[in-house]
């Protein structure tokens, strides 16, 4: 979706599961995107080479995510961007409604709530800023079957 936006864009695909890096390849291969693709988890984009960056975009990442492991992540992001970088994020935020709530128990059964509580609880905006992002605005919220997603900006000073 991104190379589609910005087909002069590089774009470096992350994720820790080779299988998804596998079917991900496969998508961008059918519309011939020039994607590469590295194997790695979100805390570990120091060791992966990649150069600094103007912008990273992840989609529901942190809800799967213990604490210690999403602040890690804010962190490695953080230090990939170049100064006045943004980070976008598409996940599930805080759960402002009792349907939204009861609807995100889906996702908690199958995440752990231990991991998936703190973004019900909206911990991602005080997060980003805790890691050094500025300007952190929740652009939007969407209901969606399984509880609200969150798109989140934030940008590096």
């Amino acid at each position: 979706m991104v190379k589609r936006q910005c087909p002069a864009a590089r774009v470096i695909g992350v994720d820790p599961d080779p299988s998804v890096l596998k079917i991900a390849h496969a998508k961008a291969a059918k519309t011939r995107a020039a994607i590469e693709w590295t194997e790695a988890m979100g805390d570990e984009l120091a060791r992966t080479g990649i150069e600094p960056v103007d912008k990273v975009v992840s989609r529901l990442i942190f809800h799967q995510c213990p604490l210690v492991i999403k602040r890690a992540i804010l962190d490695a992001i953080f230090d990939v961007l170049r100064p006045s970088g943004a980070r976008f994020v598409a996940d599930y935020g805080e759960q402002r409604s009792r349907t939204m709530r009861a609807l995100f128990r889906q996702i908690q059964r199958l995440d752990g709530f231990a991991n998936t509580q703190p973004n019900a609880d909206g911990v991602l905006p005080r997060m980003f800023a805790a890691a050094g992002f500025d300007r952190v605005i929740e652009r939007q919220s969407i209901s969606t079957p399984t509880g609200s997603i969150s798109i989140y900006s934030a940008h590096k000073p």
